[in-house]
Order: C-alpha cells, then sequence, then structure tokens
C-alpha cells in the first residue's frame, strides 16, 4: 500500500511544470535583477514572466 502511494505522488511530480521568472526592480536603486521569487520588500515586478533564468524569452513554462 505505501508503495502506491509512493508511486502516485511520484508519477505526479513528473508532470510538474517549472515556475516562472520575472524581472524585479530595487525601488531604491532601480537595480534590476532576474529571479522566481521576490528579493525582499523593496523589490517590485518589473517585467514577466519569463520561460528561463536570463529573462529573455517570454511566457510560462509548461
Amino acid at each position: 500500500m505505501k508503495v502506491a502511494v509512493l508511486l502516485m505522488l511520484v508519477c505526479g511530480l513528473a508532470f510538474a511544470s517549472g515556475a516562472p521568472w520575472y524581472k524585479w526592480q530595487n525601488s531604491y536603486d532601480q537595480t534590476i535583477m532576474c529571479s522566481q521569487n521576490s528579493p525582499g520588500d523593496t523589490w517590485h515586478i518589473y517585467q514577466g514572466p519569463f520561460m528561463e533564468s536570463n529573462c529573455r524569452q517570454p511566457g510560462n513554462p509548461q
């Protein structure tokens, strides 16, 4: 039974997509960086979403 539950969980994760990347801009010094998560309170989304970590190809990963 435990093996079946574990197998179902692993199979579900195999179809998960990646998180999108965004360009974030700092409110204080206007620095721009690419990240999947917010770097902090002073940062806001500048552009996005993007497919990869270079923030060059627009779109959501699938």
